[in-house]
């Protein structure tokens, strides 16, 4: 969860860095053919990009987050399990 939270944190700061270079050539989008329109477009298409992989590491972060809930209460059932299963041994002693 922590690695999923660290890819989202670096992908929401390159989104942020796209946005803002995405600002700066929105002027220059006039002419289809110029460079600045073609970094723009291919800007844009990175930005959908990582929009998607942002959304799917969302959904695998709550996903995960779900897991380990589940993992945490069998956790406690199965501790509980080894106490109840730790006295019977010491009685049968």
């Amino acid at each position: 969860v922590a690695a999923l939270q660290d890819e989202k944190n670096s992908l929401l700061s390159e989104n942020e860095v796209m946005n803002d270079r995405l600002e700066q050539l929105d002027e220059s989008l006039d002419d289809p053919n110029t460079v600045v329109a073609k970094k723009y477009f291919h800007a844009q298409l990175q930005l959908e990009q990582l929009q998607e992989e942002n959304f799917r590491l969302e959904a695998a972060k709550d996903d995960y987050r779900v897991h380990c809930e589940d993992l945490e209460k069998q956790l406690i059932e199965l501790q509980h399990r080894n106490n109840e299963l730790t006295s019977l041994a010491e009685e049968s002693r």
